[in-house]
């Protein structure tokens, strides 16, 4: 497994890679999970050369709280990616994915203003400019990204169309713990008892007849309740517990066929 902190250095080595090869990509921040990882595996079955990004977004979150208190462990991060045959990780600093300083974003008008948009102004912004840089970096054929970022996953895929960018965008299902949770790095900073509480998001949005007895229901538990909202063929919400913004979609049930005459 090669690692690139250089741009430069990765950008040479991509244009020596077999023209060939399918390219997989899986970007990520670190603090690795089973959820990253199952993203990983997917990625490693499908394509000739695996790459993977760790780098800490500073421009999608809203919080400088968030920011300073999200989760790094590089060097666990890259023990796990060696043993799942990762061909390559990029490690670039602020400094070269942002050498415009966030002059120029790319912003979408319409869903990133809803959900988790309505809540985090500017947090879209962040995710889709650093996804363009990074998708112009790696040139995947393939990026893998989980179904928990639900409302990001169907940004990606538009900003994949509205910029006729060849590449695949292959969401994967969320991996969760045994109680229900949704795995996410954030859920290493919720205490024992929390995350019994964090647990009941995944229950309520299941077993729930709609949004909005969802919602009175996540009221009860949670401190606060940002959004629950059915979407397509999902049910999302967003959820805060103690220092932890939490977020969870699960499918929505099929209406069962016939009924009365």
């Amino acid at each position: 497994m090669k690692t690139f902190t250089d741009l430069s250095r990765w950008r040479t080595h991509r244009q020596h890679l077999n023209p060939e090869w399918r390219v997989g990509f899986v970007p990520t921040m670190g603090a690795l999970h089973a959820g990253h990882l199952s993203l990983v595996q997917k990625a490693r079955a499908e394509n000739d050369y695996v790459v993977v990004s760790l780098f800490v977004n500073p421009t999608q979150f809203d919080q400088a709280a968030d920011l300073e208190n999200y989760p790094r462990d590089t060097e666990t991060d890259l023990a796990l990616l060696r043993q799942a045959g990762v061909d390559a990780v990029l490690l670039p600093d602020s400094a070269q994915l942002y050498p415009d300083e966030y002059a120029y974003q790319v912003t979408e008008k319409r869903l990133s203003q809803q959900l988790c948009g309505a809540h985090r102004p500017g947090h879209f912004d962040g995710v889709l400019t650093v996804v363009l840089k990074l998708f112009n970096l790696v040139q995947p054929h393939a990026a893998y990204f989980g179904e928990k970022d639900y409302q990001q996953l169907a940004l990606i895929r538009g900003l994949v169309d509205a910029f006729f960018l060849p590449i695949e965008v292959i969401g994967c299902p969320i991996v969760r713990e045994a109680e229900g949770l949704a795995m996410s790095s954030r859920n290493s900073r919720l205490s024992t008892e929390q995350r019994q509480q964090a647990a009941s998001l995944y229950r309520i949005l299941t077993q729930a007849p709609d949004a909005q007895a969802a919602r009175r229901q996540l009221a009860a538990v949670f401190d606060r309740v940002d959004y629950v909202q059915d979407l397509g063929d999902r049910r999302l919400a967003a959820v805060q517990l103690g220092p932890v913004r939490l977020i969870d979609n699960v499918p929505l049930p099929t209406p069962k066929a016939g009924g009365a005459a």
